[in-house]
């Protein structure tokens, strides 16, 4: 990270794929094993169009845009998202994939606040995603 960043820095951007073992294994590693996690049939069920990514994998996911750029996990100091869709996982060896892009909002001494993006093909996954870092 630059040790003196701006307003209006772009953050590299961050291409994150998912696939249906991305998902079982995050299942396992959460504990969460809500059926819309893996059973096409009980996603369509609760109106979704298919399996599901995990809300918390693609809240993490999206902070490693930060985390990559700043060096230190431990510079993080808040982290907070809204999330607007689902991430739909098809069931192929492809699976599908979440772009993460982040940009300098804010500087405020050795604190700067950052605006994280994240889409799924033309679909924004995660709204008012912020995170505040400390840098230097």
């Amino acid at each position: 990270m630059p040790l003196d960043p701006q307003v209006g820095d772009e953050l590299p951007e961050l291409r994150v794929p998912v696939t249906r073992s991305t998902v079982v294994r995050y299942s396992g590693a959460s504990t969460d094993f809500n059926e819309i996690h893996f059973s096409d049939r009980h996603a369509r069920a609760l109106g979704l169009p298919g399996v599901v990514a995990h809300g918390m994998w693609t809240m993490g996911a999206g902070l490693r845009v930060v985390t990559d750029w700043v060096g230190d996990p431990a510079a993080v100091l808040r982290y907070q998202v809204r999330f607007t869709r689902p991430v739909v996982v098809p069931d192929d060896d492809q699976g599908t994939e979440v772009v993460f892009r982040g940009t300098v909002q804010a500087v405020d001494g050795d604190v700067a606040t950052v605006a994280i993006t994240a889409h799924c093909g033309d679909d924004a996954v995660l709204g008012a995603a912020k995170a505040e870092v400390r840098h230097g």
